[in-house]
């Protein structure tokens, strides 16, 4: 059972299904449907890592209030060890609007403020117990790239819309043995084809509906998206292809057979109602 950390955000989202994603134009639309459901790009990693058999310990920060109930009790469910740093500010949240073909706008309502982190032996034992440290973009996160980095953990990072000059990820892409982003930050393919080649360390690009390239040791790998019968909900794909990877990766798969999981378990994600696939 590979023993995984992962450090980052997690949140309690308003999710809210349109026809299509409004024009920026004062006018009045109708959803025809909406929930609340756990979100944050570090619990989606830590769920679906559990749904794999992985062992996870996910150190996050939530505020003492309902919404960060609610987001522990479905990490507890599912059986991930939760480190968290409870905080007096309120827990992330988010109002999604989506589309049926996987268009999001997330609008950020809340955001917790960690002043002072409390449980750092508990994490820093968690830590080093570890395979790989998933440390995603989160100002309370970055304190933990140098801790993995110390503890000779090899650090996995998902940079999401990265488009290769942003400042905010330049601790995470420096720190990271394994860089993960998708291609909204890129007006082309061969831009971020040369862009992933240029980092000195393998990088993967998930591409939509499209699949996945990735470029390690100057060799540019592809897998195609797995077929979905039905698409319930987009939310966490990315994750779950980064998850598949993951523990594909720490079983001795080789690059190609690495991605054909992440993508089986985006399928498998986009499938299911929530952020991963449903046991």
């Amino acid at each position: 059972m590979p023993k995984v950390f992962v450090a980052g955000p997690v949140s309690w989202n308003r999710l809210v299904l349109l026809d299509r994603l409004p024009h920026p134009r004062p006018h009045t639309t109708f959803a025809h449907g909406h929930r609340t459901a756990v979100g944050g790009t570090s619990a989606g990693k830590a769920l679906n890592l559990a749904s794999l058999g992985a062992e996870v310990t996910l150190r996050t920060v939530v505020g003492d209030d309902e919404a960060g109930r609610s987001v522990l009790d479905v990490l507890d469910r599912a059986g991930v060890e939760v480190i968290a740093e409870v905080v007096d500010s309120p827990t992330e949240q988010h109002l999604n609007l989506m589309d049926p073909h996987g268009g999001r706008v997330s609008i950020y309502l809340e955001l917790p403020r960690l002043a002072e982190a409390r449980h750092d032996r508990r994490a820093a034992a968690a830590l080093a117990a570890a395979d790989a440290a998933v440390v995603d973009l989160a100002d309370h996160a970055r304190p933990l790239l140098a801790a993995a980095r110390a503890a000779g953990v090899p650090v996995w990072c998902d940079l999401h819309d990265y488009d290769g000059v942003a400042e905010f990820h330049r601790d995470f892409l420096d720190a990271a043995d394994r860089v993960f982003l998708n291609d909204d930050g890129f007006a082309d393919r061969d831009a971020l084809v040369a862009f992933l080649g240029g980092l000195g360390k393998p990088a993967v690009a998930t591409l939509g509906a499209d699949g996945a390239l990735a470029v390690v040791d100057g060799r540019v790998h592809r897998v195609a998206a797995e077929p979905v019968g039905e698409i319930v909900d987009t939310n966490g794909a990315g994750d779950a292809f980064f998850s598949g990877f993951l523990v594909a990766h720490l079983a001795g798969a080789d690059v190609p057979s690495a991605m054909a999981a992440g993508a089986r378990q985006a399928a498998l994600c986009l499938g299911s109602a929530g952020l991963a696939p449903e046991l």
